[in-house]
């Protein structure tokens, strides 16, 4: 239990060697290096030992399924993060002293949906009945087999007060995300290796290293993430990191024009997962807990309606941070990075934190989209389409980084499409294999790269490398058959587990739906990536040298990491082999599947398809068919004839213009929309200001000045003055009157008092006689 509550530990160690590396590291003799070595290489034992404590955690789970099982198996979940969870951990207890009455409540039909239980305590609020969510029927029991209920093991501390509501932060401890721990801490340490070697002299070596480091914390610091308000800011922190990395050398403006590219695309797709984010804490009783939410959505007490929403919200962040059509075009750019950085980021990093996030809340798209029993959704479309038109544009690429960064974009479009299609664990299993051939190629990429001066043209400067060196050809042979799938390298088992989950190979069993057009187009993606990868090969290490000065092969802190990347790209099948292969030991199947995907209250009840041998023969085809094709194409020369057919057909040269030009979508971004924000809307815009508004305060100003004008001369001077001068000159006339009686000499009063009393008795003397 250490290891899963002081699992904070992990990307601590990171956010203090960013810290330690960029005060110290200038004094330090390999300025700052060894700091970022020694703290990945402590976060790397950290993990494989977290890892080992959750493998021998999850073989000490006590058997049994139901309720009781399912609430036992939420105990480790402080009552603190997720208070669902703790009524389900409490019911739990009760259903296993016979308390609790099974049965009540929610459970699913055979289809996967909703539907009303017999108990009163369905219409409570949300979140306020533990019947509903305890005393359900086993997720096990309905997924038709018999599991034990994963413990997850979530802590947290409170965070910030708002209002009368308390905000955690903390740690979720799973199978998911222990793997996620181990790939990055191992990636981050190999690219921290080969950095020292590759970026040696760089004028900003010790900023590099510092933010290799930040980057490494982000991704980790996301992993781990209790709830979805912590998880926006481990997504934010990856993308502020990627913008300083991918913009390394921003005095060169393609550079600092790809960071912002990325950052600014990102932001777009950022709107959906704050809206989404937004629209699941209320639909989950204003709760930002990733167990309440999941719970809650898998057990059938959030309407379908604003699950909907939510994933599709989330779904356009997914676009923009896994680089998914139609927000993928910054991935590309991205290579303008040291290619350190773009192993990091397309392996590891950055372009996986939307296939994690996906995963994490799986129970919101799993219910939202409807994924069970279904044929097409939003989720595994996007997928599709980016798997198959991604892969398209790798073959007209002559940067060897572009080829990779697209066959990335593509790969990623695997793993979407996995989860779209309901097969859950071949996502997050090609997402494990895949980061270790897709960091060996891009590393091998930044050797070849090395040799032949910084130049990644691999049609004009490339060439013929093949016996200069040695270690680099090899290395990037075994990680791109891996990556075409070739049996038995680790590809083919997770590129045929994802072909296997769409169900819709005759003979496939166990699948949660049968989606026909996702096994086409996933197919003929798998035949391209065979193929483009192959026309790498040729064009790196076959044929004469085209570059300039005498390459060499590089040294062994470059050719050390790409061994072992190679290594592990073709041996990690194993940890996945099929239940099919009965004459193996019960331990060596579905090793990957029993210790990451979860079982339980937290993760809905999917099946898994079945081995399918006629399957993984087609599949084995169609990638030899890709390799067979390009090595006739390139290799031997037996189409000579479509040699420059784009120059001599319209119809070649229209299609070739198509994926020269990207689809036109950096065209339709920058050239339209924002040439006509920057063009034509800024003008409208300024000639609006000018015109309306300035006008319209002119015209105020105008008629306030004219109006002030009438007034004044109408007004003040006539009537408010004349009423003054009228008043002042009666006020003098008065007192020009008064002033022939106001003399100041006594004897004119006295005379005319005297006046007065005889004239007021001449009166009464006339009035009485």
């Amino acid at each position: 239990m250490w290891f899963f509550t002081h699992v904070w530990i992990i990307p601590a160690l990171m956010a203090l060697s960013f810290l330690l590396i960029l005060f110290f590291g200038k004094k330090m003799p390999k300025k700052g290096a060894e700091i970022g070595i020694v703290f990945v290489g402590a976060a790397f034992v950290l993990a494989l030992l977290t890892g080992g404590n959750w493998i021998a955690w999850s073989n000490d789970n006590p058997k049994g399924d139901g309720p009781a099982a399912e609430g036992a198996a939420l105990a480790n979940v402080d009552p603190s993060c997720s208070s669902v969870a703790a009524e389900a951990a409490a019911a739990g207890e009760a259903a296993e002293h016979g308390e609790g009455k099974k049965g009540e409540g929610h459970s699913k039909d055979a289809e996967g949906h909703s539907k009303e239980g017999a108990s009163a305590a369905t219409s409570a609020p949300l979140g306020e009945s533990a019947a509903p969510v305890a005393a359900t029927t086993s997720s096990a029991e309905k997924a038709g087999k018999e599991e034990v209920a994963t413990r997850p093991v979530v802590s947290c501390i409170n965070w910030f007060q708002n209002g009368d509501q308390t905000i955690s932060i903390g740690t979720l401890v799973d199978g998911q995300s222990v793997l996620l721990l181990i790939v990055v801490t191992l990636i981050s340490l190999l690219v921290h290796v080969f950095s020292t070697d590759y970026v040696h002299g760089d004028r900003r070596y010790t900023h590099y290293f510092a933010f290799l480091s930040l980057f490494t914390a982000s991704m980790l610091f996301f992993v781990l993430s209790e709830n979805t308000l912590q998880m926006i800011v481990g997504w934010e922190l990856v993308g502020v990191c990627s913008f300083a990395l991918i913009g390394h050398w921003w005095e060169e403006k393609p550079n600092s024009d790809a960071a912002l590219k990325a950052f600014l695309t990102n932001r777009v797709g950022d709107i959906g997962l704050l809206v989404g984010v937004i629209v699941l804490y209320f639909a989950a009783g204003k709760s930002f807990s990733i167990m309440d939410l999941n719970i809650l959505a898998n057990e059938g007490e959030i309407s379908h309606n604003l699950l909907l929403i939510g994933s599709l919200c989330l779904i356009t962040a997914v676009m923009s941070k896994s680089g998914q059509f139609i927000l993928h075009t910054w991935l590309p750019d991205a290579m303008a990075g040291p290619t350190p950085v773009s192993a990091l980021i397309h392996a590891a990093t950055m372009v996986v934190a939307g296939v994690y996030m996906v995963a994490r809340l799986y129970p919101v798209f799993f219910e939202g989209l409807s994924i069970s029993g279904s044929s097409v959704n939003a989720l595994s479309m996007i997928g599709a389409i980016t798997a198959l038109f991604g892969a398209m544009l790798a073959f007209v690429q002559k940067d060897i980084k572009k080829v990779l960064a697209y066959s990335t974009v593509s790969q990623l479009g695997f793993m979407v499409t996995a989860l779209g299609v309901g097969a859950w664990t071949a996502a997050l299993f090609h997402l494990f294999t895949h980061a270790f051939f897709k960091a060996c190629l891009f590393l091998g990429a930044g050797s070849l790269s090395h040799a032949c001066h910084h130049s990644f043209n691999m049609v004009d400067d490339m060439g013929g490398l093949r016996k200069i060196m040695p270690k680099t050809f090899w290395t990037y042979l075994v990680a791109t058959a891996a990556l075409a799938g070739v049996f038995p390298l680790s590809g083919f088992w997770s590129k045929d587990e994802i072909l296997a989950g769409t169900g819709s190979f005759p003979g496939t069993t166990g699948a949660n739906g049968e989606y026909h057009v996702m096994l086409v187009m996933l197919l003929l993606a798998a035949f391209c990536t065979a193929a483009y990868m192959t026309r790498t090969i040729w064009y790196a290490f076959y044929g004469e040298y085209r570059g300039h000065g005498t390459p060499h092969e590089s040294g062994p802190r470059i050719t050390t990491p790409l061994i072992i990347l190679a290594s592990l790209g073709a041996i990690a099948g194993i940890f996945n082999l099929p239940a099919a292969f009965d004459f193996l030991p019960e331990g060596a199947q579905t090793r990957f599947e029993h210790y990451v995907e979860p079982v339980g209250l937290y993760f809905p009840a999917i099946t898994h398809a079945g081995f399918n041998p006629a399957l993984a023969v087609i599949s084995v085809l169609v990638g030899l068919s890709g390799i067979g094709l390009a090595y006739l194409y390139f290799f031997k020369d037996a189409f000579a004839g479509l040699h420059g057919l784009a120059e001599r057909n319209k119809v070649a040269a229209f299609f070739k213009n198509i994926l020269v030009n990207k689809y036109y979508f950096d065209w339709l971004y920058t050239t339209v929309i924002v040439g006509f924000v920057k063009g034509p809307l800024a003008r409208a815009a300024n000639w609006f200001s000018a015109n309306v508004i300035d006008g319209t305060v002119n015209l105020v100003g105008k008629t306030a000045v004219g109006s002030g004008s009438w007034v004044y001369k109408n007004v003040d001077q006539k009537v408010v003055d004349g009423a003054v001068n009228g008043a002042g000159s009666s006020a003098s006339g008065v007192g020009a009157m008064l002033r022939l009686t106001q003399t100041g000499r006594i004897q004119q009063y006295a005379a005319l008092f005297f006046a007065a009393v005889a004239i007021l008795a001449g009166v009464f003397v006339v009035v009485i006689g």
